[in-house]
């Protein structure tokens, strides 16, 4: 163990001393970066200094601030460089041209939308130089009633997209997540999981078209020019193994006038147990307009857990289907409060009562400064036996929290080669782990992240197996990171089987065809598979 620690500690001093003198290697790439993107005839705006941002400049400063903060990533996976520069492209052409230089220099790209990947693969990178292609002003949200569609720039937090489909309809809605400032372009291209996904799928489930630049800066006007097979694969697969979305259509949903939300508190005891146990039985099986997630987490020293709901309809027919369905947990039409869709947003986002303005911050992080997660999907309900372990564990750390949630219903429809996502039919909910603390100092990264692998361990029975299943959009790097450039198929299967099963045969087949020469790359992309 005292040499795992000597390790992860050298690493994280290379990193430091890599992030503090790494720009004097890199200026002479830098200038010819910059000179490159200065030369193209037909963009006399790529000068301007709304679109490159040197080292010198404020958002490159904000971003190194970032980089240091998150220094787990480095100190746990690999050593990062600083990025020579960060491009933040208004329009598909210079998108296309940071492509074309970065590949004539040699430079790789990190395509980077709300800044929420959970292994920092979006502004971090073993491979050096890159740039971070930052696609902050390709925000544009166009909604459309009459088609029920709405083009979403791949720059747009799911918040901002809620918020502009809110103010034009009140009964429209789309299935995403729960926490607004997360960017569309990570969260549809890895899935998209949300509180409407029993009733209409998850938020890929639900993308009708996008906008597509590849490797050698050829621009794809939608579904019809890319071809379905990379259509495919970006609505599931993770869009930044083959290149970069600019733009997302979506398929808007129907939401009734009134959504009943609720919150039930149960302290550890064990009925709460006993309770939790039931609820593994009844969340995927129950009506689909019904979500009801289990969260897990220790609160002073004590094992709680939270049962929160949506229900897309009024509280006269949820009260009735509860006490059919899960008496045990007693709900009470005093629990229950009835709201608009958009509401049940800031609900499940814990913001309910404040302006709808609050979806529109980008800067919504948890407080905790640093965090370790990973996922699990279940097929069969774990025994109290086994819930009582993880209780136990619970007691260990100070901010443990485990979420649960069910899938059935619409998830259950769609066969598991629909998308790449493959986690369907047969598994009763996903987890997901995550740790937390607030001190930035090694001993203590190391103290957390090795809980929560002893708690992943211990949970290996009880979860899906062969092989152990895993959601791309908790992306956790424990599972395997490709080596080299040339990392093979082989190699990369150690961890594209857990996140997509055998659909990762057929990604790494559409990435032959569509970036033989890998350009797309990053510590678990999709490698090519030439056939």
């Amino acid at each position: 163990m005292r040499t795992v620690e000597a390790f992860a500690l050298s690493l994280f001093l290379l990193f430091l001393v890599k992030w503090a003198n790494s720009d004097s290697k890199v200026s002479p790439i830098r200038d010819q970066f910059l000179s490159c993107m200065s030369t193209h005839s037909d963009s006399i705006f790529i000068n301007s200094k709304s679109l490159i941002h040197e080292p010198d400049s404020r958002l490159y400063t904000e971003a190194s601030q970032t980089v240091s903060q998150n220094y787990r990533f480095s100190s746990l996976n690999y050593s990062s460089e600083k990025p020579i520069l960060i491009a933040t492209p208004r329009t598909e052409p210079e998108i296309q041209r940071s492509l074309l230089c970065s590949r004539k220099l040699g430079v790789q790209v990190r395509t980077k939308s709300g800044g929420h990947d959970y292994e920092g693969l979006s502004y971090l990178s073993s491979q050096s130089p890159f740039i971070i292609l930052d696609l902050i002003n390709l925000r544009s949200i166009e909604i459309n009633l009459r088609e029920e569609t709405a083009w979403v720039g791949a720059g747009a937090t799911i918040g901002e997209l809620y918020y502009k489909i809110a103010k034009a309809s009140k009964i429209h809605g789309f299935p995403a997540g729960t926490c607004p400032s997360v960017g569309v372009g990570g969260h549809f291209s890895g899935g998209g999981f949300g509180a409407m996904m029993r009733k209409h799928g998850l938020a890929a489930d639900n993308v009708v078209d996008a906008r597509f630049v590849d490797a050698n800066g050829r621009i794809y006007n939608g579904r019809r020019e890319m071809g379905e097979e990379l259509f495919w694969a970006i609505r599931g697969g993770g869009a930044a193994s083959f290149g970069v979305v600019t733009s997302w259509k979506v398929k808007l949903v129907r939401v009734p006038e009134k959504v009943t939300c609720f919150t039930r508190y149960l302290p550890f005891t064990q009925n709460m147990t006993k309770i939790v146990h039931r609820w593994q039985s009844i969340a995927a099986a129950i009506e689909e307009d019904l979500f009801i997630r289990v969260i897990i987490y220790n609160s002073g020293g004590s094992v709680q857990a939270t049962f929160q709901a949506s229900y897309l309809g009024g509280i006269d027919k949820l009260i009735p289907l509860m006490n059919e369905k899960f008496p045990e947990l007693g709900l009470r039409f005093q629990d229950c409060s009835e709201m608009s869709w958009i509401d049940s947003i800031m609900y499940f986002n814990w913001k309910r009562g404040q302006p709808l303005e609050t979806l529109l911050d980008r800067e919504q992080r948890y407080n905790d400064l640093y965090f370790k997660a990973k996922s699990d999907f279940v097929k069969n309900p774990i025994p109290e036996t086994g819930l009582e372990g993880i209780w136990k564990r619970f007691h260990d750390v100070e901010s443990p929290v485990m979420i649960m949630e069910p899938l059935g219903g619409r998830m259950y429809e769609i066969g598991e080669t629909e998308t790449p996502f493959p986690h369907r039919r047969g598994n009763l909910y996903n987890i997901q782990y995550m740790v937390k603390w607030r001190v930035k100092d090694i001993e203590e990264m190391q103290k957390h992240v090795r809980w929560m692998r002893l708690l992943y361990g211990y949970m290996r029975v009880y979860v899906s197996g062969s092989p152990r299943g895993a959601y791309l959009n908790y992306r956790d790097l424990d599972l395997g990171m490709n080596k080299a450039i040339n990392c093979s198929f082989e190699d990369a299967s150690l961890w594209g089987m857990r996140y997509f099963g055998s659909n990762f045969k057929r990604l790494a087949m559409v990435k032959g065809k569509i970036d033989p020469t890998n350009f797309f790359r990053n510590e678990q992309s999709v490698p090519p598979l030439i056939v």
